[in-house]
């Protein structure tokens, strides 16, 4: 059976419509809709464009990807569509978190919204996290210390832009720059834009148009990879540390 086949009798069954009632909504005959499910026959380019348009999903999908694994909330909103967000699940239907590997991160950004990419990572499963999907990404360098290289930030799917908040640390998978791991600034109402900042004041901040930006993870905790070395969790290398930070240490100096 042809992937479009499969697709509307899916999403037909997702919204609990009968072959009557989609038709009714397409304009179109039932038995037209029983030969598309049946994969009797193919829709036609303005059949295609009353199924997007109804069903809010852009036509290529329709037409790639098997939908027959996700479900209504592996859509999210995204203007007046939805786009395809895969979610994995384990026996118990519970969320479980892809982990997106070191080697498979410069790979992200082409299969970010591939099914069959996410559903070739591996998974784990925490159970103290919040609500909503997650997934753990790969830091690389010291931009964002002392969070150390190496390390993984487990983030929050945020669906809304709206609710990104300053001062907030976030991934980011972006048009330009590839995934990365900043403290964000929201500007969108000011400009358009998010300004980007690294926790290591040697990297300068930098803004990414809101509409450059793919997706959105919040942070919700931090896997450490790396022991710390003793010299590291000495005071002192902790004060230069933070001296570097541009951290104002009067109140630390008087406990020393």
């Amino acid at each position: 059976m042809k992937i479009i086949a499969k697709n509307i009798k899916h999403l037909r069954t997702l919204k609990k419509l009968s072959q009557e009632v989609l038709a009714e909504e397409l304009k179109i005959t039932r038995s037209r809709i029983g030969s598309y499910e049946e994969n009797r026959s193919a829709p036609t380019i303005e059949v295609l464009i009353k199924l997007s348009d109804f069903f809010k999903i852009p036509i290529d999908i329709l037409l790639r990807n098997d939908l027959t694994k996700s479900k209504d909330s592996s859509f999210i909103e995204i203007g007046n569509q939805r786009v395809l967000f895969p979610i994995t699940v384990d026996s118990e239907n519970e969320n479980l978190i892809e982990v997106v590997p070191v080697k498979a991160s410069a790979g992200y950004l082409a299969g970010y919204d591939d099914p069959e990419y996410i559903e070739q990572l591996q998974k784990i499963k925490l159970p103290f996290l919040p609500t909503g999907k997650h997934r753990a990404f790969p830091i690389k360098g010291d931009s964002m210390l002392p969070m150390k290289d190496g390390a993984f930030i487990v983030g929050r799917f945020v669906e809304d832009r709206s609710e990104i908040k300053t001062g907030r640390t976030y991934v980011l998978v972006t048009l330009n720059d590839g995934m990365v791991y900043k403290r964000v600034m929201n500007n969108i109402d000011f400009n358009g834009s998010l300004l980007l900042m690294s926790d290591n004041k040697k990297y300068h901040d930098y803004s990414v148009p809101i509409n450059e930006v793919l997706e959105i993870w919040e942070f919700t905790c931090s896997i450490n990879t790396q022991e710390y070395s003793e010299e590291e969790l000495k005071l002192s290398s902790i004060i230069d540390m933070f001296n570097e930070l541009g951290v104002e240490l009067k109140a630390l100096e008087k406990l020393v």
